[in-house]
């Protein structure tokens, strides 16, 4: 899946240098701009990312790791960054070499640290923070707290045992001997000249059997690991090792409700064996290759269950309305993300009209929907478009490449799933209506949807893999090339949901099924990450009881933060909360809010604070799940509705429960 059409090429006065922290032989391939280890490659950067279970920081000259705890008020959960160990080299260059980042993978990535000999092998999930170091070198581990001890686990002086005053123990394992010093008083440890591989991991609990695992496996150790959509709603974890024995890695809650679908005799799942983490107990999981599963949704153009006869009457008469206000030459703005909504609440009507079997309105809608996509597509849009730039390679919009805070940042990268998305459920459904039209924009469709969805080889020569999707969390990132101290982070699911179906859809309108097997994976993904850590149950949750109580939704989720406020409200608008996780409504969102249990808990929590009406549209749209007749009365009584949304679409949403 890609496409050999480019948009207009541009130099973008905006984006920062990625020749800082990437290797020379990585830029030449497009580059991530939404990944995992964002922060590392952010020029002057200095902030921590969560390669889970560990914050990790990387300097020119070191690298410190934290095992977090876990900080909590009602309005925020988090984990804070304190450098529990530092490790770099004892000996200090007159010259100082950028660390770099030399390879990257789904599910790794390796930090060479050239002033102090160390390569790191920062694998996802792993209990071990491995380190090659490439040459004779006395390392330094030092502590920001106290050291109570440091002792050698065995005659081979390739174990060492070291407790810190914070509670904490780590152990210290390496490839062949090393001899490691502490002076009594020091939060130092400093060791003789050492080449070879040391692993350092924390013991998450006294208990001496979790001492034990981890020095059972303490030989074999991930390089870097791939994770491969291999047929619909199936994904394969491979890791590339090294060392000897059985490879012991950590899976999040999501990872072993899926792992569990699929009992392959190659994994061993280690209930008993959890290190503590912001997205739930992360649990031991032994085993070179793991395959994920989830069960299948539909990806389907209509509602599931269809609209009664009876209830067409009244959706036909709002389209005609809805419809006869459609007016390319008053969309009323250039941002690619509130008219790319425009595109999309249109389209919607086109395919209601079909499952109401009301054909008169389609024309005019199309002949909408055309003025409206096709100057973006072809570059006559007035005062904005989509631009390529090569630096990291990928989309821009005009207005992105000289301001960064245009389009919501588009131009740095942020958002692309949710602003293209948009975009490709306009051409998507055009493009079932009108073949002609389909067939003759299919190189810029396909060139929008690479940007942000690339499964072809590794480094197709324009886009970076899966810009937003990160495939060890299993949903995506929204925020780009921006330094923060939480990592990268997602506020609207239901957005991200919309860019996956609308891509799977394109597949369907085109007859492409490695694109709907592709979208409907990582919708499912998508769904089921916003249900395990975005949906907060007051039973069966995740999350701290103080920050559970308050919160039916999280606002916006980081790496290493959950937040009930959004980027443009406070946590107190709880109607803004829910809407932005609902929107843009479509047949895909009763896969999203299945739970109707969970919905009703989420509509009384935000009912008593209702007010505008566009996000009241989204509130009883929700009731309608669980009480269609009281949800049908309020929106009747509705005066406005949301830019993305229409009387049409509620209509619909209610009549097909």
């Amino acid at each position: 899946m890609s496409s050999s059409f480019l948009f207009p090429q541009t130099h973008s006065t905006v984006l920062p240098d990625p020749s800082t922290y990437f290797s020379p032989n990585l830029l030449s391939s497009p580059l991530p701009t939404n990944s995992f280890f964002q922060n590392f490659v952010i020029p002057n950067g200095a902030q921590p990312e969560y390669i889970h279970p560990y914050l990790i920081k990387t300097s020119n000259s070191s690298l410190s790791a934290s095992y977090p705890f876990l900080l909590f008020t009602a309005a925020v959960l988090y984990q804070a960054f304190v450098p529990d160990l530092t490790i770099s080299s004892a000996q200090t260059h007159s010259y100082e070499q950028n660390r770099v980042i030399s390879s990257h993978s789904d599910l790794g990535v390796t930090v060479d640290i050239p002033s102090s000999n160390l390569r790191f092998f920062l694998t996802r999930g792993s209990p071990f923070i491995t380190a090659s170091v490439t040459s004779p070198t006395s390392l330094s581990i030092t502590t920001v707290h106290t050291i109570v001890s440091l002792s050698s686990g065995d005659d081979n002086n390739t174990r060492y045992t070291l407790q810190l005053n914070n509670t904490q123990t780590w152990l210290i394992y390496t490839s062949s001997p090393i001899y490691l010093n502490h002076d009594g008083g020091s939060s130092e440890v400093t060791s003789k000249p050492f080449s070879g591989i040391i692993r350092v991991a924390v013991l998450p609990d006294s208990n001496p059997k979790y001492e034990a695992i981890l020095d059972k496996f303490r030989s074999c150790y991930p390089l870097s690991g791939d994770a491969t959509p291999v047929e619909p709603f199936r994904v394969v974890y491979q890791w590339q090792k090294e060392g000897s024995g059985s490879l012991l890695m950590l899976a999040h809650p999501l990872h072993v409700k899926l792992l569990s679908h699929y009992n392959s005799a190659h994994v061993t799942v280690l209930h008993d064996f959890k290190y503590r983490s912001i997205d739930g107990d992360l649990v031991g999981v032994v085993g070179d290759s793991w395959v994920l599963e989830t069960d299948p949704i539909p990806v389907t153009w209509h509602s599931n269950k269809g609209v009664k006869n009876e209830s067409h009457d009244e959706i036909v008469s709002a389209l005609v309305k809805d419809v006869r206000e459609l007016n390319s030459s008053a969309v009323g703005t250039i941002s690619s993300y509130f008219y790319g909504k425009r595109v999309g609440r249109a389209a919607r009507l086109a395919l209601i009209a079909e499952e109401v079997s009301f054909s008169n309105v389609v024309p005019t809608i199309k002949k909408f929907l055309k003025e409206t996509i096709e100057p973006w597509l072809d570059g006559t849009f007035k005062g904005n478009g989509f631009l390529y730039e090569r630096k990291w390679g990928g989309l821009v919009t005009q207005l992105g490449s000289t301001d960064s805070t245009a389009d919501f940042g588009f131009g740095i990268y942020n958002d692309h799933h949710y602003h293209l998305g948009y975009f490709l459920y306009g051409i998507a459904v055009l493009a079932k209506i009108d073949p002609e039209w389909g067939q003759k924009y299919k190189p810029q469709a396909y060139s929008l949807v690479t940007d942000f969805m690339n499964l072809g080889q590794k480094y197709n020569s324009y886009y970076p893999r899966l810009r937003c999707f990160d495939l060890y969390k299993l949903h995506s990132w929204a925020s780009g090339l921006t330094e923060f101290e939480d990592g990268r982070n997602q506020e609207s699911t239901s957005e991200a949901v919309n860019a996956y179906y609308s891509a799977a859809l394109m597949g369907l309108a085109y007859g492409d099924s490695s694109l709907v097997a592709a979208g409907s994976t990582l919708v499912a993904l998508e769904i089921l990450a916003a249900q395990t850590w975005w949906h907060v149950k007051v039973e069966d949750n995740l999350y701290e009881e103080e920050f559970a109580k308050d919160n039916r939704i999280v606002g916006i989720l980081w790496a290493s933060k959950r937040d009930s406020k959004l980027w443009w409200a406070n946590a107190t608008c709880r109607e803004c909360r829910l809407g932005i996780q609902v929107l843009p409504l479509l047949p895909i969102t009763e896969t999203l809010f299945s739970d109707a249990d969970y919905a009703k808990e989420l509509v009384e929590w935000t009912l008593p604070y209702s007010q505008s009406e566009g996000w009241k549209g989204m509130t009883y749209a929700l009731q309608g799940i669980y009480d269609k007749e009281t949800a049908l009365e309020k929106i009747r009584m509705l005066k406005g509705f949301d830019d993305g949304n229409s009387y049409s679409n509620l209509l619909w949403w209610i009549h097909s429960r």
